[in-house]
């Protein structure tokens, strides 16, 4: 993934904004380390900091069509470009090994609806030179972060970025761009391109779980997103979700390395550090760094186990909520350890790394799920957390990462997968009957009764209960967050929230905390784009949003 910035219908003189826009760019460097680049065509200037994954040597950006009437800026990767250049109907002279430069030419054939082309994450800015506007793109679910902002003082001025901070010094109005979307600068409207089967919460699907579909759908799911030309790694707390992730990735390198056509784009793309590294976080002892470390040598692969303290976790907190750019207890709770994971991981040279996001809100994994009334409830619950991940777990996956330029890829939500997942009948995920949380999708990857077929994970790793990644870190974690913030807040001030918060107000003081900070750096219109996570009181949901504070929580002691 990269950084991108897009300014279109500059107000003032375009070449007296340049240097505006490349400081306002610069801001997104930590996302894109590797190299800058700008094009500028009439009043629209795009800018872009690259982290290089694929088309290493040639994939420079902005990429320009041959004519150089059309200028794009990409963010992120997209996983069918291959099958996409050869559906093409004319012939192109594709000038670089970038996976982003077909979108120019499917744009010509396609116009703006060509986002629902794409398979992969993505956040795209493309300007039309020969009718001056610019189309923008952000993938099905938000994996990638993408920001539209507005400036009072030039109303037909349009600005997109990575990020807030390369916004609010110039836009006194900023909104999440929301998924699934494109936007037309021509009709200035955002139009919704990824209609999938399962978007209405109200529609509860009906079809029997098919645990091979399931097995065989994920297992695609990782393998296309092996695509790189760099060392790449697996993040592995202990917990089911990436325990599997890192159990196909191990046997889906280990075909590869095997096959023999070793000139194929997957073994091009694999050779260079052909066994799978992992990567986990936690404070010392902790529930997660020993799960984790069972799965490792389960699986073989080269494992990287790193701890840090109550103390390093919070000299790290504000400069987390900057790169993360909220104020949500539940986001910052877990960012913490993954941020400081991904700067490890930086250091031991990949750039790279597959990551279990999605899985709880797809399965009902969160133990809240387990006082969900009913199968249509719990449904669109499901359905509901999917929508809103771009917010969530998809924020803090890609910003923890990308503060190190390092870049997150998230199989759960490829949307094939989706697809199958969220047309089960829900009955068939709920917790009854002695059922866990995520039934449907451990019973998959059971092999136990499948005398040829060799495991995927140890029986108590693909069985183990649920641990929100802020807990398996070391449940004095979060006491510790809540202890300093009864310290940094005082019933005084807790008690007279502040009147620019109108009616999100912080209920705890910890939330105050972060809130606190988070006004500090940033200016009042990017609170806006901000989703604080809440549990839900109408299924008798405790308040606070960690996992171990559900009934059904058992305690793995740290």
């Amino acid at each position: 993934m990269c950084g991108i910035l897009a300014v279109h219908r500059v107000a003032e003189d375009i070449e007296a904004f340049k240097p505006k826009a490349l400081y306002l760019s610069k801001q997104l460097r930590h996302r894109g380390p590797d190299w800058s680049g700008k094009a500028i065509r009439n009043k629209t200037i795009l800018c872009h900091e690259r982290l290089a994954i694929v088309g290493v040597d040639s994939g420079a950006q902005p990429i320009t069509s041959e004519d150089g009437k059309l200028v794009l800026s990409v963010n992120g990767e997209i996983y069918n470009h291959l099958q996409l250049r050869q559906s093409l109907k004319n012939s192109y002279n594709f000038r670089t090994h970038s996976d982003c430069e077909v979108i120019l030419y499917l744009y010509q054939e396609h116009g703006a609806a060509c986002a629902d082309l794409l398979d992969g994450m993505f956040s795209f800015v493309l300007y039309d030179q020969n009718k001056d506007k610019v189309v923008a793109a952000r993938d099905p679910i938000g994996i990638t972060t993408l920001y539209q902002g507005f400036n009072s003082q030039s109303p037909e001025t349009v600005h997109f970025a990575s990020e807030l901070k390369a916004l609010h010094p110039v836009c006194d109005k900023i909104i999440a761009f929301p998924p699934g979307h494109y936007y037309d600068s021509e009709t200035n409207q955002a139009v919704r391109y990824f209609n999938p089967s399962w978007w209405d919460e109200d529609r509860i699907p009906t079809n029997p779980v098919d645990y091979k579909l399931l097995r065989d759908s994920l297992e695609a799911a990782v393998r296309k997103r092996l695509m790189a030309e760099v060392p790449y790694g697996v993040l592995l707390s202990g917990g089911l979700d990436s325990s599997l992730i890192a159990s196909i990735a191990v046997r889906e390198t280990e075909k590869i390395v095997n096959s023999k056509d070793t000139e194929s784009e997957e073994a091009r793309t694999i050779m260079s550090w052909p066994k799978v590294h992992s990567f986990a976080i936690g404070l010392p002892g902790s529930p997660d760094l020993l799960a984790a470390r069972k799965v490792a040598e389960f699986l073989g692969t080269i494992h990287h186990e790193h701890t840090f303290t109550i103390d390093e976790g919070l000299d790290a907190l504000r400069d987390v909520i900057f790169h993360l750019e909220t104020y949500d207890v539940t986001t910052i709770r877990a960012s913490t350890p993954m941020y400081l994971l991904s700067r490890k991981i930086k250091a031991q040279g990949v750039k790279m790394v597959l990551s279990g996001e999605g899985s709880d809100e797809i399965f009902g994994g969160y133990l809240y799920f387990g006082n969900a009334p009913s199968p249509a409830d719990f449904h669109s619950e499901c359905v509901r957390r999917v929508k809103g991940l771009h917010l969530a777990d998809c924020l803090r996956a890609n910003k923890s990462t990308m503060a190190w330029g390092l870049e997150a890829r998230v199989p759960f939500l490829d949307k094939d997968f989706l697809e199958v997942t969220l047309n089960v009948d829900p009955k068939e995920k709920m917790y009854i009957n002695g059922r866990k949380e995520k039934h449907i999708i451990r019973k998959a990857f059971d092999t136990s009764d499948e005398p040829n077929v060799k495991p995927y994970l140890p029986e108590d790793i693909l069985w183990r209960q649920k641990e929100q990644f802020s807990d398996g870190v070391g449940y004095s974690w979060i006491d510790a967050l809540k202890d300093t913030a009864e310290l940094a807040v005082s019933d005084e001030e807790f008690a007279v929230p502040r009147k620019e918060w109108g009616s999100d107000i912080p209920d705890t003081k910890e939330a105050y905390w972060y809130r606190k900070m988070f006004d500090e750096i940033f200016p009042a219109q990017c609170a806006d784009t901000v989703m604080r996570w809440i549990p839900k009181a109408e299924w008798g949901c405790p308040a606070d949003p960690s996992g171990r504070f559900q009934a059904s929580h058992v305690a793995h002691l740290d």
